[in-house]
């Protein structure tokens, strides 16, 4: 039984809070049972004293969200230089950290106010990492305070999952429809960090551990950095956790019920932050501190868990740095990318879960069975973890894309995320392949302000395209190859294509009427020999088609030279060797 995940000792409460009470304090410290978290403006207040008191502190102030108000970052940097190029350059590694994504899930932002404060204090900013801290991503979240997770157990007051526009933020680092997610990926980019976390609180299942830990999936992410971080980071972060009584496991994510189904490995794509991260070869983690565990262990297990990715990436040193660079010129190389995953259910490990037993009784509400977890009744039991995925859509990239000047959000949030793009000269003529959106679904519900496709089949052919002089060239010989291919390949699961970006070319512009067609119809099945036996051949293949007059002259229509060329045919070029 994993009593000592409950509550720390006497003794670890004094070390915890003690060292703390000579040094500006927060209001999750101040509180006697430590279930506060702080206000936006306490903690903007608290930290711009730090950038006050300390020269290894600067308190950076980048462009507005959706609020109107900027979002900030602390950087420690135990030589004083904040120039992030600089910094790079002297080969030190960065680690960015970014806190109330969801400000119901504060943790982060109150184990960072401590964590930054005692290293500046305790003079333990280390020499060969830079530390950045968003103070708090949805700004917009934390202002409107209150309670509105009705299953989270403290603190008394917390910030909304919405931002000012109501969408999660943590669904929107690749379609950018906030200014939060334009100004954060300007951060990211500037800084371009090794290492990335993420902080959150989870809700669900009711178990035994405090946190439970995403890392960027290994199969998605490049092979070079997939198994550094499995033996360096993961496994280091699990063992070094478990010495403090901080038991890990993935993501509790079960494949039925309860855990004995077993757990499914979180599969992040790029809409969320450690998917977004993973186009970047970056490393990244999710911690989910577990929302019915009291706040106070919630905020501790959390100030630990960054502490351990501290000290690892100091140790690790050079060798982070020329695995990373080894990840990016792989992909630089790449021909071949995956863009959609399923798990591979053949794979599996055993593990074992420490949990609750599941249990039945009547509902008081409805009067039908419900299903309930007995905390009287801990248990632990070996459970199956399926953390391996295969690829089910993969492509060849093409030597270059071409896109149409026309899509402005599209080139934008390249040129944001560092792809290098070139312009045409001059008007001219391209031959390559052309997609063609033979069949898709598309949600029945909005989904963050969207109504996305999924299951996209594609048609190609060559043709000569017709493209004008400031129409953008993106080559495939980038370090960005990935962000490149998920976002400009339809098929990828978060490609603009499938959050509708193209949507418009979906929709036919020019159409025909029948009384006038009949008789042009008649003269090009009488004309084109082929086309009058396929057409025979539609008809008795398809009774209903046979049928059905308006059907059959669409049919005919779509075959005819008046039918538009860019009717279901996506915009983008592939320009092949």
């Amino acid at each position: 039984m994993m009593h000592k995940l409950y509550a720390f000792s006497f003794l670890s409460m004094l070390l915890f809070y003690g060292t703390r009470a000579i040094a500006q304090s927060t209001s999750f410290e101040r509180d006697p049972e430590h279930n506060t978290t702080a206000t936006y403006e306490e903690v903007v207040n608290f930290y711009q004293q730090l950038d006050e008191q300390y020269k290894e502190a600067k308190l950076f102030t980048y462009g507005k969200t959706d609020v109107g108000k900027p979002l900030q970052v602390m950087v420690l940097s135990k030589d004083g230089d904040f120039d992030a190029k600089s910094i790079k350059q002297k080969g030190k590694s960065v680690i960015l950290f970014n806190n109330g994504i969801h400000p119901g899930e504060p943790e982060g932002i109150d184990a960072s106010m401590m964590l930054v404060r005692d290293m500046l204090k305790e003079g333990r900013v280390p020499d060969r990492v830079v530390l950045c801290f968003i103070l708090v991503y949805n700004i917009d979240g934390m202002l409107n305070r209150g309670q509105s997770r009705v299953n989270q157990n403290g603190p008394r007051a917390y910030g909304f999952r919405g931002n000012r526009q109501n969408f999660d933020l943590n669904r929107d680092f690749i379609k950018s429809d906030s200014r939060n997610s334009k100004v954060f990926q300007t951060i990211f980019n500037a800084w371009d960090p090794d290492v990335f976390m993420d902080n959150h609180s989870s809700n669900g299942a009711d178990y035994q551990y405090i946190m439970t830990l995403i890392d960027t999936q290994r199969d998605k992410l490049n092979p070079i950095l997939a198994e550094y971080m499995l033996k360096n980071y993961t496994q280091e972060l699990y063992k070094r956790m478990e010495k403090e009584d901080y038991k890990l496991i993935p993501y509790v994510s079960f494949q039925g019920e309860t855990p004995e189904s077993g757990i499914v490995a979180y599969l992040e794509n790029p809409r969320y932050s450690t998917g977004y991260a993973a186009l970047h070869n970056t490393i990244a983690y999710m911690p989910e501190t577990h929302m019915w565990k009291p706040y106070e262990q919630r905020v501790q297990s959390t100030y630990s868990l960054m502490q351990h990715l501290i000290a690892i990436t100091t140790e690790q040193g050079a060798d982070l740095l020329k695995t990373r660079a080894a990840a990016k010129k792989a992909v630089q190389e790449q021909e071949s990318f995956p863009l959609a995953w399923e798990v591979d259910t053949t794979k599996y490990s055993n593990i074992p879960f420490y949990g609750y037993e599941a249990a039945h009784e009547e509902s008081e509400v409805s009067g039908l069975d419900r299903m309930y977890y007995d905390r009287s009744k801990p248990y632990t039991r070996e459970i199956k973890l399926y953390d391996r995925y295969k690829p089910t859509i993969t492509v060849q990239k093409p030597r270059a894309y071409v896109i149409p000047q026309a899509y402005e959000k599209v080139i934008s949030l390249l040129a944001l995320n560092g792809v290098h793009l070139d312009t045409l000269a001059r008007d001219t003529v391209i031959e390559a392949e052309m997609y063609y959106i033979k069949d898709f679904s598309t949600g029945s519900m909005p989904y963050e302000g969207h109504y996305i496709h999924s299951k996209v089949q594609l048609e190609s052919k060559r043709q000569q395209v017709p493209f004008y002089a400031g129409d953008v060239i993106v080559t495939t010989d980038q370090e960005s190859n990935r962000y490149i291919v998920e976002t400009l390949e339809p098929q990828a699961v978060d490609s603009y294509f499938n959050w509708n970006f193209f949507d418009a070319v979906l929709g036919q512009k020019e159409y025909f009427s029948s009384y006038i067609f009949e008789d042009e119809a008649a003269r090009l099945l009488k004309e084109i020999p082929k086309l009058a036996e396929e057409f025979q051949k539609e008809k008795e293949r398809d009774p209903k088609f046979k049928a059905n007059g308006r059907a059959q002259l669409d049919w005919i229509y779509k075959r005819s030279p008046y039918y538009e060329k860019t009717h279901m045919r996506y915009p983008i070029a592939r320009c092949l060797p």
